[in-house]
């Protein structure tokens, strides 16, 4: 059962992954009428919000759009800095959200940045350790069981991340509405295109919550 719902996440997430990629094209193909691109649009809402102390900057790749807390840059891929479109648009309303949420201090995402240090941790060292802890379960199952602790902070980490994309994607799409960024005719498209982005981070969580409980249930089957 457990390998039908592992597979069932996989092929999910490949349709999700490409449904947000199809979209993204899709929409990065209708420009915005007011012609701002992704980097104006960031630098705008900003503004409106009252922070001063964020650069927007250009990060190469696709879909690499990020906001870093540590040095309070808007980081806009390629395709979203310097380009006038609907999708641009969003990408750079919902990592501008995020820079919202740090300066208003919400506290999912200040809980996601005090994670972030440990998550990295855990990350290095995780798959050597639950790769030994299976080998060893019937002689050293303690050595499994810290796998298992290391691995469930990455699926917390997965899971809080939930509510802090999910209110960035409101603020966003509440304030290109407000701005008049997007209109009548496009603002659906933009509340698509971060639907699709939010699913991503749905589907990642409860992927690592199932490889979470395969480990479980290799460490209580153990044989005693």
């Amino acid at each position: 059962m457990y390998w039908i719902l592992f597979i069932g996440i996989a092929i999910i997430s490949y349709i999700v992954q490409a449904s947000l990629q199809s979209k993204f094209e899709k929409y990065s193909r209708m420009a915005l009428d007011n012609g701002m691109t992704g980097r104006e649009v960031a630098e705008k809402m900003l503004r409106d919000n009252g922070i001063y102390d964020v650069t927007v900057t250009s990060t190469p790749g696709m879909l690499t759009d990020h906001y870093n807390p540590t040095n309070k840059t808007v980081n806009l891929s390629e395709g979203v800095y310097n380009t006038c479109s609907v999708a641009a648009a969003a990408v750079a309303a919902h990592e501008c959200g995020h820079a919202v949420q740090h300066a208003r201090a919400y506290a999912p995402l200040q809980m996601r940045s005090a994670l972030v240090p440990v998550v990295q941790f855990s990350s290095s060292i995780v798959s050597w350790v639950l790769l030994a802890g299976i080998l060893m379960v019937n002689t050293f199952p303690q050595l499994l069981l810290i796998g298992i602790c290391l691995f469930a902070m990455t699926t917390l980490f997965s899971f809080i991340t939930l509510p802090v994309e999910i209110d960035a994607s409101r603020r966003a799409l509440a304030w290109l509405s407000s701005a008049g960024v997007t209109n009548a005719y496009n603002h659906t498209q933009a509340q698509d295109a971060l639907k699709s982005a939010a699913y991503t981070y749905v589907v990642a969580a409860l992927s690592s919550l199932a490889t979470l409980v395969y480990y479980i249930m290799i460490f209580t089957n153990r044989r005693e």
